[in-house]
């Protein structure tokens, strides 16, 4: 499972964050732990966000993930 992974989530309006997965449910709304919004060389640390499914462009692991069988 991947709970408990780094992600990185891009955003529509060109924007992304970077931070740890703590839920998500069917609409893919995600609950994002320890989150870091990256702007260019900015980033700026937002804590614990919930982001809506419907903003999510793309997810992509930082670390490996275990498929389930």
């Amino acid at each position: 499972m991947a709970i408990g992974k780094s992600f990185i989530v891009k955003l529509n309006a060109n924007r992304m964050v970077v931070g740890t997965l703590r839920g998500f449910d069917q609409f893919m709304n995600l609950v994002v732990d320890n989150t870091v919004e990256v702007n260019g060389n900015e980033k700026t640390d937002i804590g614990m966000v919930v982001i809506r499914g419907n903003s999510v462009v793309t997810v992509e692991a930082l670390e490996p993930v275990a498929r389930s069988q």
